[in-house]
C-alpha cells in the first residue's frame, strides 16, 4: 500500500496536535537554574511553547498544524488553529520566548533539534500568504532570527557533526535549516550550512548502519543523507550517494530496510522507535525522489517507506509517550 496525506489523516492529525500544544502537564524541562529565583512554571518560562510534554515537542506541533492549515485548505479545525495561533504568537509571547534564550545559562538550551525546529515553523509560516499567515509569520520573526543567529555563532566551531539518532543529530538540525535559509532568504546560514555539511560528510563512504538504537528515532545513515540531498546540487549528490550506500539496490545494508519493532509504547525512549520507522520512511521516500526514473535503487526505497509506515501509522495516537510528537514525523513522511 503506498501512504499519503488524505483529509481524513490531515483532521486526525490536527485533533491530535491541538490536543496536546497547550496542555502543560507533565512537561520535561530543558532549563538550569541559577538559583530558587528560576523554579517557576512552564509557563512563565516559556509563554508559546508550553505544551506537548516539552519544548521542542510543541515547537513541531505548531508546525504541524502550520503546515496541515496551508496544505489543506477545508481542514475542518483550521478555525481552531487559527484562534490557537492568535492567541499564541503575539509580540508579548514572542518577547518572552526571546528573553528565555538571553540568560546567561541558555546558550545550550534545545540545541540543535529544537533549533532546527523552530526554523521549520518560521519556514513554514512564511509561506502562508493569507493575512492572518503573514501577521504570525512577522510575531515569529524575531525568535526565528535568534536561532538563526545561534547556529550561525555554533557552526563555525563545531569541529565534528554529531552522528546519533536522537536530538543531537547534527544532521536532522541542519536539514531543517537548510529549508528556513531558502525559504526565508537567509543566504549566509544556507552557506554556513552546506560548507559543514560538505566538510563533515563528502568523505563519508560505505556506510554500516548499526542500527536501530534502542531509543533511535532517526537513522544517523539515512538522515545525512538526506541532509546531503538538501544541501548539494544533483549533480554533486548522485555520486556522494553512490559512494556512501553502495549496495542499496540489493537492499544492503539490510539493517536499515526492517522496520523497528516496538515493545512497550508507554516507555517514552522505547516509543521513540515508532518515530525512526517515519523518519526512515521520510528519508526513503526524498532520497529516491532524487532519483532517476528507472534507477533500481527507487522502487527499493519506496517499498521500505511503506513498509515503516505500515508499522507505525496505527501508533501515532495511544499513549502520550508518542502522541505529543510522533503526528510530525508521520506528517513529514507522508508528504515527502
Amino acid at each position: 500500500m503506498t501512504h499519503r496525506l488524505t483529509a481524513e489523516i490531515a483532521s486526525r492529525f490536527a485533533q491530535i496536535a491541538l490536543g496536546h500544544v497547550t496542555r502543560e502537564y507533565p512537561n520535561k524541562l530543558d532549563h538550569v537554574m541559577a538559583g530558587d529565583e528560576a523554579a517557576v512554571s512552564v509557563r512563565a518560562l516559556h509563554p508559546i511553547f508550553y505544551g506537548s510534554f516539552d519544548w521542542h515537542s510543541c515547537v513541531h506541533g505548531y508546525w504541524l498544524l502550520a503546515r496541515l492549515r496551508r496544505r489543506v485548505p477545508a481542514l475542518p479545525e483550521a478555525q481552531a488553529v487559527a484562534a490557537l495561533f492568535d492567541a499564541a504568537l503575539t509580540e508579548a509571547n514572542v518577547a518572552g520566548e526571546v528573553a528565555y534564550l538571553a540568560g546567561s545559562l541558555s546558550a545550550g538550551f534545545e540545541r540543535p533539534y529544537g533549533w532546527g525546529w523552530l526554523l521549520m515553523l518560521a519556514a513554514e509560516l512564511a509561506q502562508h500568504e493569507d493575512a492572518a499567515g503573514r501577521r504570525w509569520s512577522a510575531a515569529l520573526r524575531p525568535l526565528a532570527e535568534a536561532f538563526a543567529q545561534r547556529f550561525k555563532a555554533f557552526l563555525p566551531k563545531a569541529a565534528y557533526p554529531v552522528r546519533t539518532g536522537v536530538h543531537t543529530s547534527t544532521a536532522f538540525a541542519l536539514r531543517l535549516a537548510m529549508d528556513y535559509a531558502e525559504v526565508c532568504g537567509d543566504g549566509d546560514l544556507a552557506a554556513l550550512v552546506k560548507g559543514k555539511l560538505e566538510a563533515w560528510h563528502m568523505g563519508d563512504v560505505d556506510a554500516q548502519a548499526w542500527e536501530p538504537s534502542g531509543d533511535a528515532f532517526l537513522s544517523p545513515v539515512l538522515m545525512e543523507a538526506e541532509a546531503l540531498r538538501r544541501a548539494l546540487t544533483p549533480e554533486a549528490f548522485g555520486p556522494w550517494f553512490a559512494a556512501f550506500l553502495p549496495r542499496l539496490a540489493a537492499g544492503e545494508p539490510a539493517q536499515l530496510f526492517e522496520p523497528a519493532a516496538v515493545s512497550d509504547r508507554s516507555d517514552g525512549k522505547i516509543a521513540h522507535l515508532d518515530g525512526l520507522n517515519f523518519s526512515r520512511a521520510w528519508c526513503f521516500r526524498a532520497l529516491a525522489g532524487a532519483l532517476a526514473e528507472g534507477d533500481p535503487r527507487r522502487s527499493v526505497m519506496l517499498q521500505a517507506a511503506d513498509r515503516h509506515l505500515d508499522a507505525s501509522l496505527p501508533h501515532v495516537a495511544g499513549d502520550y509517550m508518542g502522541e505529543h510528537w510522533l503526528a510530525s514525523f508521520a506528517l513529514l513522511a507522508l508528504e515527502a
